[in-house]
């Protein structure tokens, strides 16, 4: 079989749009892949024509790995372009997942770093506004089929096994907006920071969905600034990432804007008045009483406490005995009370003027985000195939690598107005 001629030349398969498929591999540095070959076991398959196969898939928008086998069987002339040797048995099923389950994610990191830069060096990707979301990735488990009956399906102690890496998450969402919808799922989150500018993901990360967008963000964003140093003016998001911490970090490290939405909350310190000496005060304009500094535990934060002065000082309450609101709190217990974060610089966040013209322009470029997501959709890779945190991370990669190889493509090919045009560049270049 090995000594055996092709009886059709590969020329008869080929055409103007395998040669296309040719022009976007050909942007893709494969070489890290090439000494992930396993010396033991089954005669080896060559990872960079496994990685093309898998873009392939994503351009084709192929749902299963099952179809791309199909497609590869039936069409050897882009076997041949994936970089298969058409003579031999193509790779099937088993193949592909081996390879998404056992790669590092490192590896394809490195060709999704390699791509970026190149699109840095074109100058098509700037890094001056950034903006960072998270999109859920469901397991494919029994536990997320809702037609399935499943005794505790949502209990976060009992996990799935069908895939015992995946973790509870939580995706919330407004149908109008005065009502809020929670659903629950088994699964992963990939987060990402994109340009907003050009609309193109710069970083990204899948973890467990139990992990909060809010643990990832600073690594994430320290771990693209060691590669890129990328000149950022302003960062955007949602209200999630409204923490203290997050804040003062974009402003004192980045040295950056936060463009952050304001995150209602019961009592976090950031609508109180502060006098000159950095002493809330309360409604009744009264400098409240320190009662000292302790640490939060369960949020791991340094606050000071301050209470209500004419409860808390025998003195101060000879002077001024009632409230002069009689505000309810003081009637019916010990006065008000507010803590200040002391870890951070919560005078970042008081100084941000959210009713800004530039404010809500800035804040406007987050949707790039959502767009890429939208994209990323279309591509099947919030839908995979595969189980566990490696293999689904390969997958998000490699559906990143594949959005950035079609943005090159366009931009060396001259048509950088077709740079997100993940489906459809191919035929029209």
């Amino acid at each position: 079989m090995r000594s055996q001629t092709r009886l059709i030349s590969a020329e008869k398969f080929t055409g103007e749009r395998l040669q296309k498929y040719t022009s976007l591999f050909s942007q893709i540095n494969t070489q890290p892949l090439k000494g992930s070959v396993s010396k033991v076991g089954r005669p080896p398959v060559s990872p960079p024509s496994l990685l093309r196969a898998l873009i392939y898939k994503n351009i084709r928008c192929f749902p299963s790995l099952t179809e791309l086998v199909i497609e590869l069987k039936e069409n050897p002339a882009i076997a041949q372009r994936c970089g298969f040797d058409i003579r031999f048995n193509l790779p099937n099923v088993q193949r592909f997942s081996t390879f998404l389950r056992n790669t590092p994610n490192s590896l394809l990191q490195q060709i999704r770093c390699d791509l970026l830069l190149q699109l840095v060096e074109l100058k098509e990707i700037s890094g001056e506004y950034l903006a960072t979301d998270s999109c859920p990735i469901k397991a494919n488990v029994k536990e997320n089929n809702l037609k399935t009956v499943v005794k505790d399906r949502f209990d976060k102690t009992k996990r799935p096994k069908g895939d015992p890496e995946s973790r509870l998450g939580v995706i919330i969402t407004f149908p109008n907006p005065n009502k809020k919808k929670i659903a629950y799922f088994w699964g992963y989150r990939n987060h990402i920071i994109s340009d907003a500018i050009s609309e193109l993901p710069v970083a990204e990360i899948t973890k467990p969905a139990n992990v909060s967008e809010t643990a990832i963000f600073i690594p994430q964003c320290k771990d693209l600034q060691k590669t890129f140093h990328f000149p950022i003016k302003a960062i955007t998001a949602d209200s999630l990432l409204d923490s203290g911490t997050i804040i003062e970090f974009i402003a004192k490290e980045l040295k950056a804007k936060p463009v952050i939405a304001r995150n209602p909350r019961a009592n976090n310190g950031t609508n109180v008045t502060v006098s000159s000496k950095g002493i809330p005060i309360c409604a009744a304009g009264f400098e409240m009483l320190s009662r000292g500094k302790f640490r939060d535990k369960k949020q791991n934060r340094i606050r000071h406490k301050f209470i209500c002065p004419i409860k808390g000082s025998k003195k101060f309450a000879k002077q001024h005995p009632y409230c002069p609101w009689m505000h309810p709190k003081f009637v019916d217990g010990n006065g008000c009370m507010t803590y200040l974060r002391v870890d951070v610089d919560e005078s970042i966040r008081r100084s941000i003027d959210y009713g800004s013209q530039e404010f809500k322009k800035i804040y406007n470029l987050r949707t790039a985000a959502e767009r890429i997501f939208s994209r990323l959709l279309t591509i099947s890779m919030q839908e995979p195939t595969v189980r566990g945190l490696n293999a689904t991370a390969n997958v998000c990669t490699i559906a990143h690598i594949t959005v950035l190889a079609v943005a090159l493509t366009a931009v060396r090919n001259g048509q950088r107005d077709k740079i997100r045009f993940v489906k459809s560049l191919i035929p029209s270049l």
